[in-house]
């Protein structure tokens, strides 16, 4: 049998749009060698949002009587917290399985390479088994970048750890050292400092959440300082001696701090390798170096080989699961022939700490370093009456940037629920809406998001 479309790996990117194809009645072969979900589901944004939720629990039980509720002496029952996780993993892994059956989608489980091409027709092998496809979607994904760190690779699997290894704990670490304060980082740091581990987070960059706004960083950072996590910024890793970092400062001084654990969360880097891309011909987009960092592609997310296209992490550029999923859904409806594009204006982040940030279009140093004159609207949180009675502690932000013709081209906020807020600033910009157009949009009241309409009326 001859697939309309082949599609390497059950992530995000891979299952959503195996979905899409599956319903749309083009025939469909999924190849995922681990489990349906990809890193996503399995390794990476469920079981963390489920510890982080855990996290989140109890931290409002422990600070329950400033709601006047009396719950004495909460702490975690870690165990139970990484079996619920298992829990929900296993649930939601069961469920995309079911979706691949209704959509007719044939999931074979194993990884597959791509061996050439005939007339219009690719051949890839799976195990001992060969296949023939019209189309084929590369959704390979990523994994953790470990780099050339002195005696860092060296402790892999012991008390040097990645974010797959340290889901799978057997039990929490009296004091952890991160290496890396992006998103992932941050949100290990979240989850480990309620759980009673002392954290201490070296980053190389002069501010946590890279490019994520720079006020809103600087203010998570406060606040989770406030909690006993310990930032040294600008600083270089050196070498790993045992459990033991080692950093320069940017002043020159060398310095070193221990850790029961050392997790390396410095990125992700995509999956390029023994999956046939060589056989066909498959051009790589290069780095200013010149060394390869994904699979290059169009708007419409077709690499240089008619018939192939890709998706997700594996093209090194906006390596998030929701980018994944739409790039499947373009990568499809191009196949079906419907005219659609990839846009990436408006490409929501946000880090599930507690609290949360989220942000989506030009922060104040994009807009500076590309030249764009914004003005910038900012309000307190607490400015939402909502906000005020769910977070009896938090501090919080909405910041709004306008370019010159009123276009809003960027929203950032620090404040639970900021990331179930964040979709709306992300249709405004989506669809180019103007802040008069969003000022007469009617916000339900009371809730947190009503803070997005206000900050634009703010002096």
């Amino acid at each position: 049998m001859t697939f309309d479309l082949a599609i390497l790996g059950g992530g995000p990117g891979g299952y959503v749009a195996a979905g899409r194809a599956g319903a749309a009645g083009l025939s469909v072969v999924l190849f995922e060698k681990k489990e349906l979900g990809g890193v996503c589901l399995n390794e990476g944004c469920i079981p963390t949002k489920t510890l982080l939720y855990s996290a989140k629990v109890l931290d409002y039980a422990k600070h329950a009587s400033q709601y006047g509720v009396a719950v004495p002496e909460a702490s975690p029952d870690v165990p139970a917290v990484f079996k619920r996780k298992e829990k929900v993993v296993k649930k939601l892994v069961g469920g995309v399985r079911v979706q691949m059956r209704n959509a007719g989608v044939e999931v074979v489980k194993e990884a597959a390479v791509i061996t050439g091409r005939q007339a219009d027709v690719f051949t890839l092998e799976a195990g001992e088994e060969t296949y023939e496809a019209r189309n084929v979607l590369i959704c390979t994904g990523s994994e953790a970048v470990v780099p050339p760190i002195p005696g860092l690779r060296e402790g892999l699997g012991g008390v040097v750890v990645t974010n797959r290894e340290i889901l799978s704990l057997a039990e929490v670490p009296s004091s952890l050292v991160i290496i890396g304060g992006g998103v992932i980082g941050m949100e290990f740091a979240s989850f480990f400092n309620s759980v009673g581990t002392k954290v201490t987070v070296v980053e190389m960059l002069p501010k946590i959440l890279g490019p994520m706004d720079d006020e809103i960083s600087a203010m998570l950072q406060a606040q989770y300082q406030k909690k006993g996590v310990e930032f040294h910024l600008s600083c270089k890793v050196t070498a790993v001696e045992g459990n033991e970092v080692v950093f320069i400062s940017a002043d020159g001084t060398e310095s070193r701090v221990a850790g029961d654990r050392i997790l390396v969360s410095v990125g992700r880097r995509a999956v390029l390798e023994g999956i046939g891309l060589e056989n066909i011909g498959v051009e790589l987009a290069l780095n200013p170096a010149g060394r390869p960092y994904g699979i290059k592609v169009d708007a419409q997310m077709r690499t240089s080989v008619p018939g192939v296209y890709a998706a997700g992490d594996v093209t090194g550029f906006s390596m998030l699961a929701h980018t994944a999923s739409r790039e499947g859904e373009v990568a499809v409806n191009t196949i079906l022939g419907k005219a659609d594009s990839m846009r990436y204006n408006a490409i929501p982040g946000v880090v599930y700490t507690n609290p949360e940030v989220a942000g989506v279009g030009l922060t104040e140093a994009d807009a500076a370093a590309k030249g764009i004159p914004v003005e910038i609207f900012k309000l307190p949180m607490a400015y939402s009456g909502r906000f005020v009675a769910e977070n009896e502690r938090g501090e919080g932000l909405c910041k709004v940037l306008v370019a010159s013709d009123g276009a809003v081209v960027g929203v950032h906020l620090l404040g639970n629920p900021c990331s179930e807020i964040i979709a709306a600033a992300c249709v405004a910009i989506d669809r180019g809406l103007g802040i008069d157009a969003l000022k007469e949009v009617v916000f339900p009241h009371p809730t947190v998001s009503e803070i997005l309409k206000e900050t634009l009326f703010a002096p």
